[in-house]
């Protein structure tokens, strides 16, 4: 028997490289004071609907959906973000702010395999929680920079590329954009450098929108001098 197309195995020496990167992300995040937390691996799908729209939902492993309407309707954790919001939510007067929490799950994903990226993977979350100063955005960089050292690389191996999510919805909105549609919108322009411009065109046209719109907003960014704030009114 055969593993399905897009997990693995962690044979001894695999499992140990495996935990290697995970100590080292854990090591790192306590040193800024992060807390590990966790949740569940089979969360509602409701919570994902609400948060990510249709991209998402149709690249999820469903659970226990059977046609009794009564029965769970679950899904293989996608990402964390909606579970970190529900338990927050759920328990925020417990926790002193800024709540500094991280966590290194597996996660499941019905998508094309792609190099690099399976069906089941691990990643690094970090979240600042009730801090709304830059000053978490810098603390965050600064972690991510950290990361990569803890391995041994330098400032010859990586450069640090930074986007607002303010700067992209003041442009999407300028440009005739809906609040509803911004996920998907996001979505899109996350991949614009790597998929072909065609594809982006087409994906982005109900929008009226073009690849080389969007791409000449990036370099525009990338040309705006050092004090400029892309969430500023300048």
């Amino acid at each position: 028997m055969q593993t399905l197309p897009g997990f693995r195995d962690f044979y001894p020496d695999d499992c140990a490289r495996r935990n290697y990167i995970l100590t080292k992300w854990r090591e790192v995040a306590r040193r800024y004071g992060f807390v590990e937390y966790d949740g569940p691996v089979v969360e509602s799908m409701a919570l994902y609907e609400k948060k990510s729209g249709g991209e998402l939902v149709g690249q999820m492993f469903t659970v226990g959906a059977t046609a009794d309407p009564g029965s769970l309707k679950g899904v293989l954790r996608p990402e964390m973000t909606p579970t970190l919001a529900r338990m927050v939510t759920a328990r925020e007067r417990d926790f002193k702010k800024p709540m500094k929490w991280f966590c290194v799950p597996n996660f499941f994903r019905h998508e094309r395999q792609g190099r690099g990226r399976l069906r089941e993977f691990y990643q690094l979350n970090c979240d600042i929680v009730g801090e709304p100063t830059p000053a978490a955005d810098a603390e965050l960089i600064a972690i991510l920079i950290d990361m990569l050292r803890a391995f041994g690389l330098t400032e010859a191996d990586f450069a640090v590329r930074l986007s607002s999510r303010t700067a992209w919805q003041q442009f999407f909105i300028q440009s005739g954009g809906k609040p509803e549609d911004e996920y998907e919108f996001f979505q899109i322009v996350d991949k614009a450098e790597r998929n072909p411009p065609e594809k982006t065109d087409e994906l982005l046209r109900k929008f009226n929108l073009t690849a080389q719109a969007v791409l000449d907003f990036m370099r525009q960014a990338r040309r705006r001098p050092r004090n400029w704030c892309p969430w500023s009114k300048a």
